[in-house]
């Protein structure tokens, strides 16, 4: 046994259209049964499709036998019933059949062509008929229990269930051994496991015999997998098991027997062959990721490999130039030095643990972003069946540069596939329909600089500069960053190397952790975050002896798993924002559509607040919950209660490490994302606490105990471990409870809306009121200053949008809807409103008119979140959903 061979690949069979990757990320396939789908049951023109029907732990599958037929996915907790056909039904057919009723159906690879799935609303009943009518008893009852895991509340319940069931079954079945290669094969030991590769976990049954070691899934799919020794030339293989006495075992048993077979080498003896010039700089980055456990079936262990090159401009690449290599000595988010410098005023001002880079250079998402051409099954599984954006795709590597450069959050590196000799991850061979770019190109091949004639020459010059002189003489110095010692402590924080806690290795002890919700949202977080390499060297890495080595065989890049890679859904956040993008989202904003709907809460939602890289959505509620949303998961993560009392707003602070809430019992509770846990409470108020709002470090808290008031607030400070004493700076007094306030970006103006529909202007700094003015008959529902702080809009019970001037303090505009507006957003012409019957409103403030009506919700909109490009919105209302919009150019 000196080596190990996966015997499936990356691609699937053209002509099998069902693959795991159809299932969601966690979910598992435990059967399959030869069945027929019948349409129009019980009618003379009745049809039967032949095919196999799919048991999987959330989802029910039917793929037809016919190539043209669709293959159909149900979520079962889209279904509405699930149950057995009375036999005299069907009166033609002796045969049972049993039924399931559903909300929404996804229609896949019809045709056989990969494409976005085909999510089909408004209902539906299907029938389906067993070859065997004997298991439809069965068959149903599992899927009913199935059901029940699915529609438990609670993401740990579901996922304890749905172990338990997986559990059940691996226990009443045992590898058969009747599938030996040779009926002389010794039997040593069996145990249970799962079989990982890109975004799939297979369970069932490893078996070693002194020859071979077997896979047999649980579910007969793939079939049978032999790992032998004949290959020499074979990729790893990655099993996860339920027992650590199993998994020492299986290794004890393989190490013994491959113990006079193979040297063992080690991360010292590689670095010596390499500084000796035996080994390429290429082979020893691919060895340091393996002793690493970086795997190319691990996506969020992905084999991580630097950029060389900065330049992408020039017609001619001339690798005898130091300006023409990217400098080894920095990590990505380090290369700008005015990007850097904003990074580290934020880490500065950030409570321990202090982090400076909020994203990681390794993640699923940029590993699918750079393969998906070819493999676009891995990027629909990971985005729901969807493509990313067309604009936010792997258009350019160019392009790509420049953003890793000079983008908000990205600092990703490369992939080994930069350096090997197939450069089909570059085209899009498969012919994809990947979407339009806002200047209308189709997404096809990818740009590649102008020194390089076609994708074979850009592989071969990146190569070539992996392999040249000026990269021999610092690549060490990139190995310390990511494999060595300047990977952590004070030695990554000197080198400006510090990424988020949950991306290092035994950072965050899950064990630890009891709450099983708490614990899948930290597991969620640590897989979409990407994670950091075992460290390999704690010195400093020595520098190369002789760059010349005898061999630059690539043999094993040919071994490397292909798959795709967008970039995560909330991409769009780490652009470089411009007035210029504002203003053209701002003037196509007629153009917002669902992109999904979550019903998450159980009364009206009150608040949103949203991470700064998109991933999570922080929600409150008048059920007294904050909930965090995953929009890569699109999966409830965390539900906490401070108290029995309605929440009313939430903000998130600088760092993204920590929630804010106000609530109806008059206090302010700092919930720790990190920790998972209420940080401090600030008991400030006499009354209900209904707007709270962060700016320049300073926490203003409205109420309706006729205040608001101004609090001096560290982020640190707040974020910290001990309680904190929040210094009142000022308190401002009105006439009635205080509904709205909002702050202008220097923190100096502040504006504020009463329960009488008084409106008033605030002088921060001299604590004293500038304008006051009865503005509405009724509450004031919304306020907010214009992005420029030369006018205040407000909204009301009324149903009018009133527009005041902020030097003179007057009236000069009113308009009236008929119906009442509770939330808005507006760039200062043009407003975005939220309505009592759910709709959003789209209002030219100088026509004096309503441009658009959006339908959304089917109750108030309550609340509304836009981001900072002005091209995505979150709603929620009081129907308890929220509902994620994009902007459509």
């Amino acid at each position: 046994m000196a080596s190990w061979r996966r015997a499936d690949c990356l691609q699937h069979s053209s002509k099998e259209r069902f693959s795991l990757l159809l299932l969601d990320l966690e979910e598992y396939f435990f059967e399959q049964h030869i069945a027929h789908h019948i349409t129009k049951a019980g009618d003379a023109t009745e049809r039967s499709v032949s095919g196999s029907l799919k048991l999987c732990s959330k989802c029910l599958i039917f793929e037809p036998d016919k190539i043209e037929e669709p293959v159909l996915k149900i979520a079962l907790r889209d279904c509405s019933k699930i149950e057995v056909e009375e036999e005299d039904l069907f009166r033609n057919n002796k045969k049972k059949r049993f039924s399931v009723v559903f909300s929404q159906v996804n229609l896949i690879k019809e045709q056989n062509i990969v494409t976005p799935y085909n999510l089909q609303r408004g209902g539906g009943h299907f029938f389906f008929q067993l070859e065997d009518s004997r298991k439809v008893d069965d068959v149903v009852q599992n899927l009913l229990q199935l059901q029940r895991a699915s529609r438990l509340e609670k993401l740990g319940d579901q996922t304890a269930m749905i172990t338990a069931i997986l559990q059940s079954r691996l226990a009443r079945a045992s590898f058969d051994k009747n599938s030996f290669q040779s009926v002389c094969e010794k039997w040593i030991m069996e145990c249970e496991a799962e079989m990982i590769t890109p975004l799939v976990s297979n369970p069932g049954h490893v078996c070693i015999t002194e020859k071979y070691l077997y896979f047999q899934p649980l579910n007969g799919y793939p079939g049978l997998e032999v790992f032998c020794t004949e290959n020499d030339l074979c990729s790893d293989i990655y099993l996860k098991f339920y027992n650590p006495k199993d998994r020492d075992d299986v290794y004890y048993y393989i190490a013994t027997y491959l113990e006079n077979h193979v040297t063992e080498h080690t991360a010292d003896s590689y670095m010596l062959q390499w500084q000796m010039g035996q080994i390429s700089n290429y082979q020893y980055l691919l060895h340091l990721n393996n002793l690493a456990d970086r795997s190319c079936n691990d996506l969020s262990q992905y084999p991580v490999f630097p950029w060389i090159i900065a330049d992408y401009t020039s017609s001619h690449l001339d690798l005898t130039l130091s300006e023409t290599f990217r400098d080894l000595r920095k990590p990505v988010g380090a290369l700008n030095k005015d990007r850097l410098d904003r990074l580290l005023k934020r880490y500065h001002e950030m409570p321990e643990p202090k982090f400076i880079y909020g994203s990681h250079y390794s993640s699923p998402g940029y590993v699918l972003f750079y393969l998906v051409r070819v493999a676009p099954e891995h990027m629909l599984c990971i985005q729901n069946g969807k493509f990313d954006h067309a604009d936010r795709m792997f258009n350019s590597i160019g392009e790509t540069w420049k953003n890793c450069l000079e983008g908000v959050t990205d600092f990703k590196e490369l992939i080994p596939e930069f350096y090997g000799s197939d450069g089909t991850f570059l085209l899009n061979s498969l012919n994809l329909d990947l979407g339009k770019r806002q200047g209308g190109k189709l997404v096809d091949d990818v740009d590649i600089p102008p020194w390089a004639s076609d994708v074979d020459d850009f592989l071969l010059k990146n190569r070539e500069a992996l392999e040249s002189q000026y990269v021999s003489d610092h690549l060490h110095e990139w190995i310390d960053l990511i494999f060595g010692c300047k990977q952590r402590g004070s030695e990554a924080v000197a080198a400006n190397n510090v990424f988020h806690p949950v991306t290092y290795e035994g950072e965050i002890d899950l064990k630890s952790i009891e709450d099983p919700d708490h614990k899948i949202a930290m597991l969620t977080q640590i897989l979409e975050f990407g994670q950091t390499p075992k460290q390999l060297f704690t010195k400093p890495h020595p520098k190369r002896i002789f760059s010349k080595c005898k061999s630059f065989s690539r043999s094993s890049s040919q071994n490397l798993s292909t798959i795709e890679s967008p970039v995560s859904p909330s991409e769009d956040s780490f652009e470089d924002l411009t007035e210029e993008s504002k203003t053209i989202a701002w003037s196509n904003i007629t153009k917002f559509q669902i992109e999904s709907r979550h019903k998450i809460h159980k009364e009206a939602i009150t608040g949103i607040a949203v991470s700064s890289n998109g991933s999570s959505v922080f929600t409150t509620s008048q059920d007294s919950t904050l909930k965090m949303f995953s929009t890569s998961q699109k999966s409830l993560q965390r539900s906490v209660s401070f108290s029995n009392m309605a929440l009313s707003s939430c903000v998130l602070l600088p760092g993204d490490t920590t929630v804010m809430c106000s609530s109806w019992d008059n206090n302010v509770y700092f919930y720790s994302i990190a920790f998972g846990r209420r940080q401090d409470t600030l008991m400030g108020h006499d009354d209900a606490v209904s707007k709270i709002l962060w700016s320049n470090n300073r926490l203003f808290t409205a109420s309706w105990d006729s205040t608001v008031k101004v609090w001096s607030c560290v982020p640190s400070d707040v974020c910290g471990t001990k309680r904190n004493n929040f210094e009142l700076l000022a308190e401002l007094e009105h006439d009635a409870g205080v509904n709205a306030i909002n702050v202008s970006s220097d923190g100096l103006l502040l504006t504020s809306g009463t329960k009488e529909g008084v409106v008033s202007i605030w002088d921060v700094a001299e604590s004293c009121v500038l304008h006051q003015l009865p503005c509405h008959n009724g509450s004031v529902h919304d306020i907010a200053l214009s992005p420029d702080a030369r006018h205040v809009l407000s909204v009301g019970e009324d149903g009018c949008l009133k527009i005041i001037d902020v030097q003179t303090g007057m009236l000069i505009s009113s308009l009236s809807s008929g119906e009442r507006q509770r939330c808005f957003c507006w760039n200062g012409h043009t407003v975005l409103s939220g309505n009592d019957t759910g709709e959003l409103l789209v209002w030219d403030l100088l026509a004096g008119r309503i441009l658009e009506r959006m339908t959304g919700h089917t109750d108030a909109v309550t609340c509304m979140w836009m981001s900072e490009p002005c091209n995505t919105i979150i709603t929620g209302a009081a129907d308890r959903q929220i509902v994620l919009w994009k902007l459509q150019y």
